[in-house]
C-alpha cells in the first residue's frame, strides 16, 4: 500500500511550477509585450495600479512600431487565481466572453495553486479587478524570471490601447441575450453585511454584449481586460456570470457546448489510466476527500459521511451479486498520511480484509515520466525553454536546472475518470465537479 508523506498541493502555494498547458486548445497565445514592444516602458508606466508623475500625456497607440502585423487586432484578457480547477473555469468563461465581443483571447500561463487568491464573493469580501490583475503580473514575473512560461499583461487605461474593467461580483452579474439589462440580481448583501463591509454594494444584472460590443467605449480599445473571470452557483443565483445559452445566437450556442469539456493532454491521461490498469488493476471506487483547504476543513464529518454511504450501497450490491473480495478504493486526498489517526481513513485501512486502498506520490516514476513527456510535447507553447531530453541534459550546465511541472493532482484526477465502481466527491470542490465532467464524457474507455 502506498501512503503519502506529504499531501499539501490544495494547501499552500506551492514552489513548483504547474504544467504549462493541459489543454489541447486551438487558442493563440499572445506574447503581451510584443504588441507594444517600442513603446513598453512608457505603457508599463501607465498600467501601474497608482498615478506617476513621469508618465507623458502623448501615450502612444497599440502596437506602434512594435507588431504592425497585429495592427487592428483587439484582444481581451482577465486574471486567472486560486487553483487549477477554478483557472480552468475560467478560461471557459474567458473563451466564451471573447466570442461575443469577437476579440483574441489572450491566455494567461497556468499560476501556481493560490499564488493569487480571489476571496469570498458571498462574504463580499474579494480583491478588486485592480489588485487581481496587479498579483497576476507579479507572479508571472516570478515565472518568467524562473523560466517557467511566457508573459501576459497587467491593467489599465490608456487612450484606445487597454480598457480595464472594474466591475465585479460585488456589483455585476454578466449576462447575455437575457433582457434583463440593469435590473436587480436576485442575490444581495443583507444588511448585516453591508453593515459589517461599510459598503452599499449592490449586484445588477448586465449584458455583457452592450456593455462591451459594438458602440461601447471599450469597443476601440485594443485590449479588454477583465479581472476574476470566476462564476458558481450560490443562493438561486450566479456569482459573477449567468451566460447558460444564447437564444438568438447559434454560434455561441454551439460554443458552449464545445467548451463544456477541456479534456487534459494525451500525457495526463495515459498516466492515470496506466496506473488504474497496471496497479490497481481491479474495479475500483475513487475517492476524492478536500480536508484540508478552505472551507473544506470544517466539513469532515459531511465527506466522511459520503464516503462511508457510498461504500455501504457498495457491499450491498457486491453481497447481492455474491462478490466477495475488498473493495478497492483509489484514494485522493490533502490530509497527510501522519494525520490520518483517529479519522475515517485510519479506519479504513486498518480492515484490510474489506477494503484495499490505492494512492499515488508526487515522486512515483509514473508521475515522473509522465511529467518529462509533458515538459517535452510542449502543448501549444514553442518557446525554447524546454529541452526535448530531459534524461540527457548536461548535468555540468550552468544554467537553473529544469523543475518538473507539478501534475499528480492532475493525473489522480485521470484515475478517477477510470473508477469503474463509482466516485464520490468533496461537496463543493471544483476538482470534484471536475472529475465528474471527465466521468460524464467517458474519457477513459478502458
Amino acid at each position: 500500500m502506498d501512503w503519502p508523506v506529504s499531501r499539501s498541493r490544495w494547501r499552500k502555494r506551492s514552489q513548483r511550477n504547474k504544467p504549462l498547458f493541459l489543454l489541447s486548445l486551438s487558442l493563440l497565445l499572445i506574447f503581451f509585450l510584443a504588441v507594444f514592444l517600442s513603446s513598453y516602458a512608457e505603457i508599463f508606466r501607465s498600467l501601474l495600479p497608482f498615478p506617476t508623475k513621469t508618465l507623458d500625456a502623448r501615450s502612444p497607440q497599440c502596437g506602434a512600431g512594435g507588431a504592425p502585423d497585429l495592427a487592428g487586432e483587439r484582444f481581451l484578457w482577465y486574471a486567472p487565481h486560486s487553483g487549477f480547477s477554478n483557472q480552468l473555469s475560467e478560461l471557459k468563461n474567458a473563451i466564451l466572453m471573447a466570442a461575443i465581443l469577437n476579440r483574441t483571447l489572450i491566455v494567461p500561463p497556468v499560476l501556481d495553486h493560490h499564488a493569487v487568491a480571489l476571496g469570498s464573493c458571498p462574504k463580499f469580501r474579494v480583491a478588486s479587478p485592480t489588485e487581481l490583475r496587479t498579483a497576476v503580473w507579479d507572479h508571472i514575473m516570478e515565472l518568467v524570471r524562473a523560466r517557467r512560461s511566457l508573459l501576459s499583461g497587467l491593467q489599465g487605461n490608456i487612450d484606445q490601447c487597454i480598457y480595464a474593467i472594474q466591475d465585479d461580483c460585488r456589483t455585476t452579474v454578466w449576462t447575455y441575450q437575457q433582457e434583463n439589462e440593469g435590473i436587480l440580481d436576485s442575490f444581495q448583501p443583507d444588511k448585516e453585511l453591508q453593515k459589517k463591509k461599510k459598503t452599499s454594494y449592490i449586484r445588477k444584472r448586465r449584458d455583457v454584449y452592450k456593455a462591451f460590443g459594438p458602440e461601447s467605449k471599450a469597443e476601440t480599445a485594443t485590449i479588454l481586460a477583465f479581472g476574476s473571470l470566476f462564476t458558481s452557483p450560490y443562493k438561486s443565483s450566479e456569482l459573477y456570470i449567468d451566460i447558460h445559452e444564447a437564444p438568438r445566437d447559434t454560434r455561441i450556442q454551439s460554443l458552449l457546448k464545445e467548451i463544456e469539456f477541456l479534456p487534459f493532454v494525451p500525457e495526463i491521461m495515459a498516466a492515470g489510466k496506466d496506473f488504474a490498469v497496471n496497479k490497481i488493476k481491479e474495479p475500483f471506487l475513487c475517492a476524492q476527500l478536500r480536508l484540508l483547504d478552505g472551507q473544506f476543513k470544517n466539513h469532515w464529518r459531511a465527506t466522511f459521511s459520503a464516503v462511508d454511504q457510498k461504500l455501504k450501497t457498495l457491499n450491498l450490491e457486491l453481497k447481492a451479486n455474491k462478490v466477495s473480495g475488498p473493495i478497492h478504493i483509489f484514494v485522493m486526498t490533502d490530509l497527510p498520511m501522519v494525520n490520518w489517526t483517529g479519522t475515517y481513513l485510519a479506519d479504513l485501512a486498518k480492515d484490510a480484509s474489506s477494503y484495499r486502498l490505492y494512492t499515488l506520490l508526487e515522486s512515483d516514476e509514473l508521475v515522473v515520466q509522465a511529467a518529462k513527456k509533458l515538459m517535452a510535447a510542449e502543448h501549444g507553447l514553442r518557446s525554447g525553454f524546454l529541452p526535448r531530453n530531459l534524461d540527457g541534459m548536461d548535468k555540468n550546465n550552468a544554467c537553473d536546472p529544469v523543475t518538473l511541472p507539478e501534475i499528480l493532482l492532475y493525473i489522480e484526477e485521470a484515475v478517477c475518470s477510470c473508477a469503474s465502481l463509482g466516485f464520490v466527491g468533496t461537496a463543493g470542490s471544483t476538482i470534484a465537479e471536475s472529475i465528474e465532467v471527465m466521468r460524464r464524457n467517458n474519457v477513459c474507455k478502458l
